[in-house]
């Protein structure tokens, strides 16, 4: 992956056949994320170490500041949502299926890994 990203395990909301938006609504939110949030122009949603979904962010909010379709929100000010969309298919095609899973170091309890961030 070149481009500044995000991965973001999705571990415990994943489910096979999910739809879409359950996918979506379950990676863009609600992070304990710092300020290099800012950076990643995409992020992904990471199953068992694969990658499943590819979105572009459009920007970042304070968590419980959008609507979810699917699962409750949360008002805790000290974690953020992104708003975005599937990424474009070049980007999907590249990444998606793909394992990542040796990004996460052993032991590492954070769902989110950055990439080409700093």
């Amino acid at each position: 992956i070149v481009e500044p990203s995000i991965l973001i395990r999705v571990n415990q909301l994943f489910r096979y056949g999910m739809s879409a938006i359950e996918l979506y609504d379950a990676t863009r939110g609600i992070w304990k994320i710092g300020d290099d949030r800012d950076k990643a122009k995409y992020a992904f949603a990471v199953f068992e170490g694969v990658i499943r979904e590819a979105y572009s962010i459009s920007h970042w909010l304070p968590g419980g500041s959008t609507f979810y379709s699917t699962r409750g929100g949360t008002n805790d000010s000290d974690r953020w949502e992104f708003v975005g969309n599937i990424a474009e298919p070049a980007v999907r095609q590249k990444y998606i299926n793909k394992f990542v899973g040796d990004r996460f170091k052993y032991g590492h309890q954070s769902p989110i890994h950055y990439l080409n961030i700093k």
